[in-house]
């Protein structure tokens, strides 16, 4: 039986980040991942601190960016490959209308960092903005399915990746341990995204999950160099191709691509563009998100070396880090956690 201080369940943004703060603080480990979930895997993995449907500060953005990017930084060293994609994010403006109140935004104190409040002129022929743009500072993009399939190449060299199904009957408890499988553990953390689903100690929880569908096409005369924001997202890549997303579906919670969602996406764009495009894939995942839009963080009421990270929703790459880090500290020192993401919100 080998002895760890954690077993951890689930390789997405939430397993990863809170990989990093166990590897920080010399924790021992394993993980078990059978890959089934792909919320990560296709998000378009913007970190923006601003609402930008209605100029607003996102939840705790500027703490949760000074924690994810240097965890982000100190991945792409540890990993030598490239993660963080450092790119501005333009909100189309509408109207007059919307101007003055971008402005308005950028003149509040907790928006200022975040807001230029200079309107940036549309030079792009194949872009329908009249009225310009507003920029959003500090934002970018992580390529997640790069981290994640480098991660996991390097867990595997350290042997400590499992690959295949948790079987949670399989699960063994005792008073101050947890068994599976050969190892015996102090805690294990379900960080399982959409599959907490199927969870039988944290499946009560109210996920309110949704399916996300995105494009990406390949438009070589287009030449944007930064996010556009007008109904749809527009994310350059390299090679001249273009992340369009993303779509929400509440009923139909797979992972298959669906013509629906294509055609929805297609129509949007077109409002937005008038180029040449062609598109060359297209994914879909399930979105872990919760009715109250905050995470799921906490530990089971009965059972008091389990806990969970779940619930990240859209925002995965920016919020990650920063709940991981609180979920460590509240099993390691008792600190705790904030209501705002506590399970127990949910049994008050």
């Amino acid at each position: 039986m080998k002895q760890l201080d954690y077993i951890v369940v689930g390789l997405g943004i939430a397993g990863i980040s809170f990989c990093e703060q166990l590897k920080a603080n010399n924790r021992s480990f394993i993980v078990f991942d059978d890959a089934s979930q792909k919320s990560s895997t296709v998000a378009g993995g913007l970190y923006n601190p601003v609402v930008l449907k209605r100029f607003t500060a996102v939840w705790k953005s500027e703490a949760q960016l000074d924690l994810a990017l240097p965890m982000y930084a100190n991945l792409e060293e540890e990993l030598q490959v490239k993660l963080d994609y450092k790119i501005p994010v333009y909100r189309k403006f509408a109207s007059l209308e919307e101007q003055n109140n971008w402005f308005s935004a950028s003149d509040n104190p907790s928006l200022a960092r975040f807001l230029s409040p200079t309107i940036v002129k549309n030079s792009n022929p194949y872009i329908d903005a009249p009225f310009g743009f507003g920029e959003v500072l500090h934002t970018g993009r992580i390529d997640v399915r790069t981290m994640i399939e480098a991660y996991k190449l390097d867990l595997r060299k350290s042997g400590v990746l499992v690959e295949g199904s948790f079987t949670y009957e399989t699960l063994q408890m005792e008073s101050d341990k947890m068994q599976y499988k050969g190892f015996q553990a102090s805690h294990i953390v379900f960080s399982e995204g959409f599959g907490v689903t199927k969870n039988p100690y944290f499946k009560d929880l109210p996920l309110n999950p949704a399916k996300g569908e995105l494009l990406v096409i390949y438009a070589p005369e287009l030449n944007m160099e930064f996010v556009l924001k007008a109904g749809v997202f527009l994310i350059p890549l390299e090679d001249d191709r273009y992340i369009v997303g993303a779509t929400y579906e509440w009923k139909e919670l797979t992972n298959t691509v669906s013509d629906k969602a294509k055609n929805t996406l297609l129509d949007k764009l077109k409002k937005l563009i008038d180029c040449p495009f062609e598109v060359v894939n297209q994914l879909a995942g399930v979105r872990p998100t919760v009715k109250d839009r905050r995470p799921l963080v906490g530990r089971h009421d009965i059972h008091k070396h389990m806990y969970v990270l779940n619930g990240l929703g859209t925002r995965g790459v920016m919020i990650g880090p920063y709940v991981a880090k609180q979920l460590y500290e509240y099993i390691e020192h008792s600190q705790p956690l904030e209501m705002d993401i506590d399970i127990a919100r949910f049994k008050l």
